[in-house]
């Protein structure tokens, strides 16, 4: 399978299955598009007739143009065949080890983001705090549980975390000390929406924390409409200041400053571009799921603004790049050297098998967006997983089982897509959320052209 598409005066062609990517002229870009289909003289007499009068083209180059072309073919870098779709009759048989942890150490927050799928930190439950006890057992249970892994990742995610942060301390402390017993590495991240971020907890977290995210909107007024306090007052002013210091401490690395845009900022390309100019290098802006229903819900008729903005983004990194001020965009971040293993290339992020997040009370779900419905409670931290037929499902969880994703160029890229948001606009986590799909397409070319434009 062959994408073509036109990005910012950039010719582009994707050969999905191999993932090479060519940046080509007006006339192989034509022949492309019908090479496949097309008898080899037939299609250099159409080239011909198409590109007559025009200079340095003509029927010499229109055949060294073909055989370039079907050479490509040749070496395996156009019209693929796709070697992977064997692969997934065995995943349900495939071991899978948990390797990942979201611990909500704090099913409570000081903020009342008017998006949020967790109900102000409550998940459609009740306000709760993680004893150390429970978080204990959570990362025994990953310890447990990580086979030969020897890498594990722990979130300490809410709610607001900092709510609760001298069990997150404990816990640090506790599993630095089962990394020597085990032979394990914990890698903690942390995140924050910076209300009550101070010195200590920055020392700490650049100690402690391979990884931090920020949680801030952009521009002051988009931030301060969707994410106010309990009453009101916004929080902006109070948060940009750490969130600066923290980035500028932590050397600009190893962090994200992470944002939603909703239906009221679709021209979102001002926010990335706002906390460009605050200074921050690690930037991740995405689209708000919401129900249809909502206010500020993402719809079918913005969707052709928000591709416009991703182009005008992807544009506005290259020159900035080229004159020194770059800044990475986590939705434009494509490694091309190789990239994840092909299982999660097909199968995601694990949720479900391999990540997992423990409620306060230790409560074991497939991942954070799941957390409070109860068809998808796995177990709990003290008896393990007593429903494994649920990690089952989600061991089937892939491209291939997903009817919109088996013949998308983009699926090598997203994987799929999230489960929870498939389930929680289809019934079916093997379905598929149109809007994102569409979003991600977009992202995804946007993301190549920029390498394409990075390599001149």
């Amino acid at each position: 399978m062959v994408h073509q598409y036109k990005n910012n005066g950039y010719n582009m062609v994707l050969d999905v299955a191999s993932g090479s990517i060519h940046v080509v002229d007006d006339l192989v870009y034509d022949m492309i598009a019908l090479f496949e289909s097309t008898d080899r003289e037939e299609l250099i007499a159409q080239m011909t007739a198409k590109y007559a009068g025009q200079d340095g083209i003509d029927e010499t180059e229109i055949r060294e143009a073909w055989d370039d072309i079907n050479e490509l073919k040749e070496q395996g870098k156009l019209f693929t065949e796709d070697v992977y779709r064997d692969l997934v009759m065995d995943f349900k048989k495939r071991k899978t080890v948990v390797k990942a942890l979201c611990l909500h150490i704090a099913h409570d927050c000081n903020l009342a983001c008017r998006y949020c799928f967790a109900e102000e930190g409550e998940y459609h439950g009740r306000r709760a705090l993680m004893s150390f006890e429970v978080g204990r057992k959570a990362l025994d249970f990953l310890i447990s549980h990580s086979g030969n892994r020897r890498t594990l990742a722990v979130d300490f995610f809410g709610g607001e975390p900092t709510m609760n942060f001298q069990v997150v301390r404990d816990l640090v402390a506790y599993g630095r000390e089962q990394e020597k017993k085990y032979d394990k590495n914990f890698r903690f991240t942390l995140t924050t929406n910076g209300v009550l971020l101070n010195d200590e907890i920055m020392e700490f977290c650049n100690r402690e924390m391979g990884n931090v995210v920020l949680s801030i909107d952009g521009r002051k007024e988009v931030n301060d409409f969707m994410r106010p306090f309990r009453r009101g007052a916004g929080s902006y002013d109070l948060i940009v200041p750490k969130f600066q210091k923290f980035a500028e401490s932590r050397n600009q690395d190893k962090y994200y400053v992470r944002g939603t845009f909703t239906h009221y900022n679709t021209d979102f390309s001002q926010d990335v571009l706002h906390l460009a100019d605050l200074g921050f290098k690690q930037i991740s802006v995405e689209p708000v799921v919401a129900p249809p229903e909502a206010d500020y819900a993402i719809t079918p008729e913005d969707v052709p603004k928000i591709c416009e903005e991703y182009d005008k983004l992807a544009a506005e990194m290259i020159r900035r790049n080229r004159e020194g001020r770059g800044f990475n965009f986590f939705h434009f971040m494509i490694d091309l050297s190789g990239g994840p293993c092909v299982y999660k290339r097909l199968s995601g992020c694990g949720s479900g098998t391999e990540y997992l997040a423990v409620t306060p009370w230790g409560d074991l779900y497939p991942c954070h967006q799941f957390v409070g419905q109860e068809e998808f409670l796995l177990g709990n931290v003290d008896e393990g997983i007593t429903r494994p037929e649920i990690c089952d499902e989600f061991k089937l969880c892939n491209v291939y089982a997903k009817e919109s994703c088996r013949d998308c160029f983009a699926r090598f890229y997203c994987s799929g897509g999230c489960a929870a948001n498939a389930w929680n606009f289809t019934h079916d986590i093997n379905g598929a959320y149109e809007i994102g799909c569409q979003l991600q397409k977009k992202r995804v070319e946007c993301a190549l052209m920029i390498i394409a434009a990075e390599g001149e």
